[in-house]
This record gives C-alpha cells, structure tokens and sequence, in this order.
C-alpha cells in the first residue's frame, strides 16, 4: 500500500485520519514516531481527540506532542494509529478495492488505474461508508441511504421495524420510515378490546431509539419519520415537536399528493381516511399504500375527518416557519418521475432527504468535486465528461464490492442497482468562473452543467449494461416512459433502447458535510455559509477565511468582496429554491438543499416559497429561517403596523399563565401586584404585560431578550437564543426562567432586583466575546445583564461610536427586522454546540449540521 504523499492539514487531516483513514485497533503495537489520534477529552457526551506524533513511552503510557505543539500524556487505549496518513493511501486502497470486482485480470488492470486517476487530488470523493469501508473490512457495508418497509400495524410488527431500524444504525446507516400505515389514534383494536395510541406515539418509540444508539454507538443514529397526506393523525404529526419530548431523534416530512396541492389551490376540502381495519385481509394485505389497497384491490376506507386543505397547509406551512419542520416531499410527483415508478414506488426517503427509496432500497453515494474541474475561468468538460463515466462505473462496482447484512437489501439492490453520484464545490466553481450564485446566468448555466452530467452519467450506464447487463428490472419502454426519461434527447434514449441501462438511478445531490469540509471546498451544491468564521481552539475564537476567500483577500488586499463572492444567508430564499429546482431537473433521484430565509421572513413567505418549490418541480423543500423559533412572535403579514402581538412559547413553559405572555411594542395597561402581599410570596403572573425586545448578538448567536415589567419595574425575562432542540436555547430559556423567577418572588428593602440581577450576571465571560468596548458582550448572561441596565437606563448612545463596526444592541419592535453582514453568518442565532467536540459550532447546511470547528457532521 503506497504511503507517500502530502499530509492535510489542520481539520482537513483530523476528519481524514479519524472519520475515514484505516487504523490499526491493537494499540500494543504503537511506537515512538508514529501519528496518532489521542482521547484529550474523555466526556461521554462531548468527547474530543486530537492529532499528534508519539514522543516517547513509558509503559503503556505515551508522550505525545499534538499539531498545536502542547504536549499531552495518555494511556495507550486512548489512542488510535492510522494505518494510512495520506489521502494517496486511502486512494490506493479505494481504487483496488472497488477495480476488484471486474470478471478478468486485464479489467481489474485498467479499472485500478482508471479508478486511481478519477480520485486522485479528490476529484471524486467518495461517500463516508464507501471511504471508511472499502478494502478495509468485510463487515462494513458501503451503503449511507436504507429505508425501510412501513411497519405492519400489530405490535409485532412494530417491533420487528424496530429492530431493523436498530440493526440497521447499529451498522452506520440512516433510516427512513412511512408511519402511514399505523391506524390512527384512538382507532379500534379489536385483539386487545381497546383503542390504539395512533401512529405519531409509535413514532416517539422509533425516535427514542434512536436517541439511544447515539448515545452508545460510534456516530449519531439518523432518522426519518414520514406520513401521507391523508392520515388521520396528519395533524398531530406536523405539530409534535411543538411539545417536548414526544419526538426529539427524528427529522420529519409530509409527503404531499398532487390531489392535496389542487385542493389547497382551489380551495376544497380534503378527507382524512384509513383502511376498514375489520377488512378480513388487512392484516394480510395493508403495507401503507393506500391506492394499492383502495383503487387496485377495491377494499373500503373509512373517512376519519374532513377538514379544509388550506387549514392543513397552513399548519404545515406555520410549523416550518417556527422550526424548520416538517419538511415537505412531493411523493406523488416523485414516483411520476421515478424511473421505478413500474415496479418500486417511492415510499420515503432517507434521514437527509435527498435519496427517495422503495421499502428496502439503499443507495451508495459520492461526489464529484466541481471546483477541479474550472481552469483560467473556463470548465474543462472533456475531463468533467470521463470523470462523471468513471464514477458511474466506480459506484455500480460498489453494490457487487460491499456486504449484505439483511437478504432484503441485497435483493431490491441487486435487482435495481441504485446508484447516487452528486457532486460538491458547485459554490467555488461559480466564484471561479465568476458567476453569481442565484443569479440568471447561474439558473441558465446550472441546466447546462446538470444536464451534461446526466448524459454523460446515464450514457456510461448504458455501455455498462452492453458490457455487464442491464439491471433485472429493466423494462425497456416503462423505463422511458419515466417523467425522468422524458426529458432527454434521442441521442441518450436510442442508446438505452440499444444497449438497454446498468442502473435505475443514477444521480442524488446528498449533503457532503465532512467530506467537503476535510476537502476544503463548499458542501453539496449549496453556497458557502459564510466567507470568515470563527474556529474555537485553545486560544479562544480564531478569525478563518474559507480558502478561495482568503486567497482573493491577499491578492485584494482591502477591497470589498465582488459580487460573485455570494453567501447563504445573502441570498434571498427564492434564490436558494431557483437553484435547487434548476439542478432538480436533472437529477433522477433527489436534492438535500435549504432554502435559508432571514429572520423577519414570514409565514406568508413561507407559503409562497413551498408552493414555488412545488410549481417549479423541486421534488421536496425544506427551510430555515435565521434564529427559527428564537422569537415569540408570530406574523403573517410583516408590512402590517400591529402594537400588540401574541408570543407563542415552542416549548414547555413552567406554568399556565406563562403560555400567555404578550409582549407590546409600546406600553399597556398592566395589572398592578396586589398590596400586602407578604415578601417571600411569589408574585403571580398578569395576564397581560408591556415591555420591550432587544436585540444584540452574543459569542452563542443572535439574542432576543424581552424585558417585561410591572408598575415600571422589571417583572418578566424571556430569552431566546438558537433553535429550539438545541443545547444553546434549552440554557437560554433556563436563565431567562431563573431571572423571571428572581424577579418575581418577594422584594427587596430598596426595591431594586434588577440592580441586584444585573450586578450578578454582568461581566460573565465565556470562550468568546463580541463587540467592542460598552459594547462587548462577553456571553449570553452579561447580554441579559446589558438589556435590564438599558431597559431601565435607556441605551447608552455614546457607547455606539466605538464600535460601529458591529450589529450593535438595540430596542427591538416585536417583529425584529434582520440585518446582515460577516458576522451574522456565524453569529448567527442558529449555532448549537456540537456532540464531539463541544464547542458552539454547529451550523444548519444541506438539510444537515456540520461543525466548523472539528468538522463533526450529523449525516456522515
């Protein structure tokens, strides 16, 4: 195995070494010299390892000096030796292991060469379970994407979803599952002479699971829960995660009917219907396809409820503008389109949402890296043209390299041979050809650009198919009668036609977190977060560009970025849907993208960019609006003048009264604390209170903090900060209670609590600080401290001028309007702490989390 070559650096070299470079377990055989990754943080829930050479030994305990230069002792089971230091290691291992499986000696020649040329320099990079597994073990299945059967609706059949969704992310993988076919709540059960507990409870099991493999296992257990449009627990499964605790491991997503989009255009009502469950083949025959059970067998349904569509849709819509969630796939669109729409519909898609899948279908990704293939401003096409055929081959020679643990999967994937090439640095292509991200040209340029990749790809599939045989489903005439296959010219359907087609899909845009940042270029086919960031280490936050940024700031040194330069949070959400359903068109499977919003973007805008996403044929969407769910207050109409406006909490609040709070704009009438109350007596909420928002940013992200008062003093502190779910505004939340309860319960003899509140939390550090001078902030606590000394001192207008430079502290209205600049890329209030190494790094991309800081990703 060849070990020469250039090391990565940095992050680049810890996510290599740790995530996807093979390792010698048997630490016994470690010696002075050698690289290893070493356990410097031994906390269960956030770990963190380091990179460093071994500088001497004494027993079993090792010297080791780590990158940074600090020395670091531990014991031996603490550390980890890669076998392969290189990425030319892991390509030669790569290359061997998947030319392996071609039939004569010659083949198996020129495929290694052709293989080792297509991934040298990462001009493809393979998918996490494809790098981590290939020629380095024959228990380590290659396969990122399964979904599986929607459970039988019995308790055994619960379960035994249960223990394949455990078998399954045991072994590294993600899983989706459809709830659809779970009677709904309250439903009769018969064999037990009782009601069922409906399916949304069954789905709070699969997710508590989930949660606990992420806490046993070696990476996070991924899931996705899915339910049709015509469920009757549809409802109570869009707003679940308003309630704590129910559904807390799951991404969730509606999948969406034409008939329900025509409904909700035209106005009409929509049925809520179920199987006759004392049908006497139910149990039999129900597998959650309602048309199979109602249109093709002729059987009965039941209608539960009817409620009017755009209720339902506005629900929908309303959920994921104060969470992200639910998610929408437009199924009955994406079987339309689906090359295996004859055969194996479409019944969910995996936890990140860009791979639909059939009950158990799996898929095996990579990605091409986009940005190497962009030369003087210009795209090398003919190099672009053999790298997307030597992938193609690259990933169908993986369903014949990688084990099988569950004979389903290996029947439905050798049957169909679904394969996912994507592609990432699509963001440092644009800059290099200095295209603007979002723009027309961008639109006309990416149908060009996709569209070349899927006749190169579908091309090559089919000269396989002449060589190896198509796949054994292959139904020449169905398969063209595909939405997908429609599309394309004479050229690539007159080949299929002749040669007949290796691989039912061939293309998904999945999310390349930690690979693409190990590769340092932008992820999946979205825009860089940002162009400057902070990474914490030891020295506190460091200031880092991302490098074609960096390289233009020293080559321009104090010049503003050009326009093409163009970033997540700058781009309006329309934007970010245009890409998306430009890219769509040409890819058969589907696109893990989000549409990132500003903060003041409101529900009606969410409305409006869901059913674009749909007229525009994006096959599902998903968004996020910057501090979603941080601040209470809910508007559907952001040009409307309102002084008043309801709070409404997205999390459990410690007393009734506390689910009523509004915050005003401009003062109110109040309820006055009733006189001779004793001094220990906790003071009772009014329903009704006046008070302001401020708004500053803080080391953690962007702070809302609302002070609410009482016959002029301070009475009432709520505080957001980060996304509801996350670690960041659970702590948030906790102080803002502990305040409130402070500020409430008994009196002091000179009556200033709020002097004592602010004297307490005022100057609290942390890891980092923002702002300068009266204007820095050193944490979310002296943040809090800083809104009561304003609320009951006014702002301190002096204290602007030395810190112009910043997104300063001000009085918000209660509909915070959003600006933007470097900073609020990643202060931001959407960053949660991140489960490796613990540091607030965690940032929403792709239908995804990754960590700026260690390089952690939730989908890899």
């Amino acid at each position: 195995m060849t070990s020469n070559g250039k090391r990565l650096e940095g992050l680049s070299e810890k996510i290599f070494l740790d995530r996807y470079a093979m390792k010698d377990l048997n630490y016994k055989k470690t010696t002075v010299g050698d690289t290893v990754l070493v356990l410097t943080k031994d906390d269960p829930k956030f770990p963190q390892k380091e990179v460093g050479e071994v500088i001497a030994l004494n027993n079993n305990i090792a010297t080791i000096q780590l990158r940074s230069g600090d020395t670091f002792e531990s014991p031996l089971e603490r550390t980890t030796r890669p076998l392969e230091l290189t990425p030319e290691a892991l390509w030669d291992r790569l290359a061997t292991a998947l030319a392996s499986v071609e039939k004569t000696e010659e083949k198996r020649a020129e495929w290694t060469a052709k293989f080792r040329e297509l991934l040298d320099d990462w001009k493809l990079v393979p998918g996490g379970r494809i790098a981590a597994g290939a020629g380095a073990s024959d228990e380590l299945t290659l396969f990122n994407c399964y979904v599986i059967p929607s459970p039988k609706d019995s308790r055994g059949g619960i379960m035994e979803t249960l223990s394949q969704m455990t078998e399954i992310m045991s072994r590294g993988g993600g899983v989706g599952i459809n709830l659809s076919s779970l009677r709904p709540r309250r439903a009769l059960v018969r064999g037990v002479n009782g009601s069922s507990s409906g399916s949304v409870s069954w789905g709070g099991l699969f997710s508590y699971t989930t949660g606990l493999i992420e806490q046993g296992g070696s990476r996070r257990g991924a899931l996705m829960l899915m339910m049709n449009d015509w469920h009757p627990d549809l409802l109570e499964f869009i707003t679940v995660k308003q309630q704590m605790g129910l559904v807390t491991n799951a991404n969730l997503s509606v999948c969406v009917s034409n008939g329900f989009m025509k409904a909700v255009k035209e106005d009409l009502d929509w049925d809520l219907v179920f199987p006759d469950t004392s049908d006497p083949e139910y149990d039999e025959l129900w597998d959650g396809n309602l048309t199979k059970w109602r249109d093709e067998l002729g059987k009965a349904v039941n209608v539960y409820k009817t409620v009017r569509a755009r209720d339902v849709w506005h629900t929908i819509i309303e959920s994921a503008w104060k969470s992200a969630e639910p998610g929408i796939v437009f199924i009955e669109y994406y079987n339309d389109m689906s090359n295996s729409w004859y055969y194996n519909p479409i019944i969910c898609t995996n936890p990140c949402g860009e791979q639909g899948l059939p009950a158990w279908g799996v898929c095996n990704l990579s990605a091409l890296n986009l940005s190497k293939f962009v030369d003087n401003k210009e795209v090398e096409w003919d190099k672009l043209a053999t790298a997307v055929r030597y992938s193609v081959r690259f990933l169908d020679n993986v369903i014949d390299a990688t084990p099988y643990h569950f004979e389903e999967n290996e029947a439905n994937q050798k049957g169909e041979r679904r394969v996912g090439l994507g592609s990432m640095g699509l963001a440092e292509m644009l800059i290099k050809l200095e295209i603007r991200y979002g723009s027309t040209e961008s639109l006309e340029f990416l149908d060009k650009l996709y569209n070349f990749i899927a006749r190169e790809a579908y091309l090559a599939s089919a000269e396989i198919a002449e060589e190896k045989g198509s796949f054994p489903m292959f139904d020449t005439e169905k398969f063209l009668m595909s939405g997908f296959m429609k599309q394309f010219d004479d050229e690539v359907r007159d080949a299929i036609r002749e040669k007949g087609i290796r691989n039912v899909t061939l293309l998904t845009q999945a999310p390349t977190g930690s690979t693409g940042t190990m590769v340092g270029t932008s992820t999946g086919i979205e825009p860089f977060y940002a162009f400057e960031y902070y990474r914490q280490s030891r020295l506190g936050f460091d200031k880092q560009y991302v490098p074609i940024a960096k390289d233009w700031v020293d080559q321009n040194p104090d010049q503003d970025f050009p326009d093409f330069f163009v970033s997540a949070m700058t781009l309006s959400a329309e934007d970010h849907v245009r890409v998306q359903a430009a890219i769509q068109k040409w890819v058969d499977s589907s696109i893990s993208k989000t549409a990132n919003a500003p903060h003041d973007f409101t529900v009606e805008d969410t409305k409006r960019l869901y059913e674009l996403a749909f007229d525009l044929g994006c096959k599902g969407v998903t968004i996020y609006r910057d501090g979603s769910r941080d601040v209470q207050v809910l508007s559907t109409d952001k040009k409307e003048d309102k002084t008043e406006a309801k709070a409404e909490s997205t999390t459990e609040a410690t007393t009734a009264e506390a689910k009523e709070t509004t915050v005003a704009a401009q003062p109110a009438a109040t309820a006055p604390v009733k006189a001779g109350k004793k001094k220990s007596e906790y003071s009772k909420r009014p329903k009704k209170l006046s008070g302001a928002t401020y708004k500053m940013n803080t080391p953690l992200g962007k702070a809302y903090i609302t002070v609410n008062e009482v016959d002029g003093h301070p009475y009432e502190v709520l505080v957001n900060v980060g996304k509801a779910g996350s670690d960041v505004f659970a702590m948030s939340e906790a102080l803002g209670r502990v305040s409130t309860l402070f500020l409430r319960f008994g009196e002091l003899p000179d009556g200033n609590k709020a002097r004592l509140l602010i004297k307490h939390l005022k100057g609290i550090g942390g890891s980092g600080a923002v702002g300068f001078g009266a204007n820095r902030v050193e944490s979310i606590p002296d943040a809090v401290a800083k809104a009561l000394e304003m609320h009951l001192d006014g702002e301190d207008e002096n204290a602007s001028v030395a810190a112009a430079s910043e997104p300063k502290y001000v009085k918000a209205s209660p509909e915070p309007q959003h600006d933007h600049d470097f900073e609020d890329d990643f202060h931001g209030g959407n960053r949660d702490f991140c489960p490796s190494c613990g540091s607030a790094s965690l940032l929403p991309a792709e239908g995804c989390k990754t960590c700026t800081s260690c390089g952690y990703s939730k989908c890899s």
